[in-house]
């Protein structure tokens, strides 16, 4: 196997990329990945630099590629490692550059190492880490970090010695409900009531929703979204971390795996969501609003989400990052993953021993989390709960 890296997803042709990638998961797609980078969402000047990975075989047919970036912050990852940067920093030692394979500022599992369809990945794997190491060892780099794999690349990651770490997020599971009636007739009474009132609340302030496919989105849609989008980070002191041409071009490419929601009342936006689709799960992704009114996150982050995947036949709602306030609504915790390679054999071990004693508390944190959940508690445990 022939691996090596390229600074830019455009050296590669989007078929050949797309093959090993599949439909299934939209933002490993050569049109995600590229619109980051043709919309300067990532770049040098962001602090995220393109390397990705690619593998050849000896025919120099592609076989395997990676998402991969030369990290000089940790900012956008929802994966937080700055006490160990810290750490770093106080033995007198760089923690950055460091590697970094994720989809920039998408803290959604799924894979990370697309390859040809084998019985045993894990060569291919192995091959990975290894060019890793040797880059590692001439660039000076001290780390190499796996963000947000799915169940079976974990074990694989697992199996070549990285540290395993996991986290909480909280996803809503389809049981083949009917309609949105049915999904709170699993609830406790006073549950069922709370989303009953705030749902009304929506209807009695005037306010209407509407969802719109990223494929059908008029211009000014567009500028809409991004002007709610904008202002959530304006909000909290910050910059958003994506323009309006990432969106456009998102939007020419993956149309078909966009929906807007927009919430509407006398005829002026109040705010907007913005979610993608995969094969069989919606992923809730960017949200904004000029004013507060009373459960318009609910109703147009969650709600609609949730009434979508009813009506579409999606199984799951990956509604993002964080969030207790989702657990009443029906959202299950679920574990996310992150694997981490350390150069530093002395910090490889502390970090290890960081991630044993952390998961015990998460383990903790989970179990607290799943006793409020809002169903009857007759019903059985349902999804990766």
């Amino acid at each position: 196997m022939y691996a090596k890296l390229i600074d830019s997803i455009n050296r590669i042709e989007p078929g050949k990329w797309n093959t090993l990638v599949g439909q299934d998961y939209p933002f490993l797609r050569h049109e995600f990945l590229s619109a980051l980078e043709q919309s300067g969402s990532v770049s040098a000047e962001t602090g995220w630099i393109p390397q990705h990975l690619v593998i050849e075989d000896n025919d120099r047919r592609l076989i395997a590629a990676m998402p991969l970036y030369l990290k000089l912050h940790s900012r956008g990852e929802y994966v937080f490692d700055y006490q160990w940067a810290n750490a770093y920093y106080q033995a007198g030692l760089d923690y950055y550059p460091k590697w970094l394979t994720a989809i920039p500022f998408t803290p959604c599992y799924g894979p990370r190492i697309a390859h040809t369809q084998i019985n045993d990945p894990l060569p291919i794997f192995n091959r990975v880490l290894e060019l890793i190491e040797e880059i590692s060892e001439s660039r000076n780099l001290s780390s190499w970090h796996c963000l947000f794999p799915d169940i079976g690349q974990l074990e694989h990651l697992k199996r070549l010695g990285l540290s395993i770490r996991e986290d909480i997020q909280y996803h809503w599971f389809n049981k083949g409900y009917r309609d949105f009636a049915d999904f709170l007739d699993e609830f406790t009474a006073s549950k069922r009531k709370m989303v009953h009132r705030e749902r009304r609340k929506i209807f009695e302030q005037g306010i209407e929703l509407i969802q719109v496919l990223g494929s059908t989105a008029k211009d000014e849609e567009w500028r809409v979204f991004f002007h709610f989008y904008r202002l959530t980070y304006l909000k909290k002191g910050s910059q958003a971390y994506l323009s309006l041409s990432f969106f456009k071009t998102c939007a020419t490419a993956l149309g078909k795996q966009m929906l807007l929601v927009f919430a509407v009342k006398d005829h002026q936006y109040l705010g907007a969501a913005l979610s993608f689709m995969g094969t069989d799960t919606l992923y809730g992704r960017y949200w904004g609003c000029q004013d507060e009114f009373n459960f318009l996150h609910f109703e147009t982050c969650y709600y609609q989400g949730i009434e979508y995947c009813i009506n579409n036949g999606l199984t799951r709602f990956d509604s993002g990052a964080q969030g207790e306030h989702k657990i009443s609504r029906g959202f299950r915790p679920v574990s996310t993953y992150s694997a981490h390679w350390i150069k530093n054999p002395a910090f490889a071990r502390a970090i290890q021993d960081f991630v044993t004693r952390e998961r015990q508390q998460i383990a903790q944190y989970k179990k607290g989390a799943a006793d409020l959940l809002p169903f009857k508690k007759t019903l059985p445990p349902f999804g990766n709960t």
